[in-house]
């Protein structure tokens, strides 16, 4: 099982396999036909209001993926995960972000539960 993050704004390598895109907004001054995008399940973005909290620095990386760790838990997050650990066990799967600290989001979670 082959799952890794990487930012969007990096070029694809062959190795990438399936590519999926993990925000909820798509990223700026990207064309989408640029960012070979395979999937975009937005129901396993973190809620607007957990990345609103966690992006105006009021708590911990630890709370918040408990917070969001808590989100995946519901039913059209969870199935969506069911996918993704479906699709990783068949292949490489690579999470894409703009996040500028691709360690310490939302995608490093999902990356971690997929592998676990």
């Amino acid at each position: 099982m082959s799952v890794r993050v990487r930012r969007i704004y990096e070029p694809p390598e062959p190795d990438d396999g399936l590519r999926v895109l993990v925000d909820r907004l798509w990223p700026r001054g990207l064309a989408k036909d640029a960012a070979h995008v395979d999937e975009w399940p937005k129901g396993l973005t973190p809620s607007g209001e957990l990345r609103t909290w966690y992006h105006a620095g009021e708590g911990s990386y630890e709370e918040f993926r408990r917070r969001y760790e808590a989100e995946l838990d519901a039913p059209e997050a969870a199935e969506l995960l069911d996918g993704l650990r479906k699709s990783a066990r068949e292949g490489s799967v690579t999470l894409l972000t703009a996040s500028k600290n691709p360690d310490r989001s939302h995608a490093s979670v999902l990356a971690e539960l997929l592998k676990g």
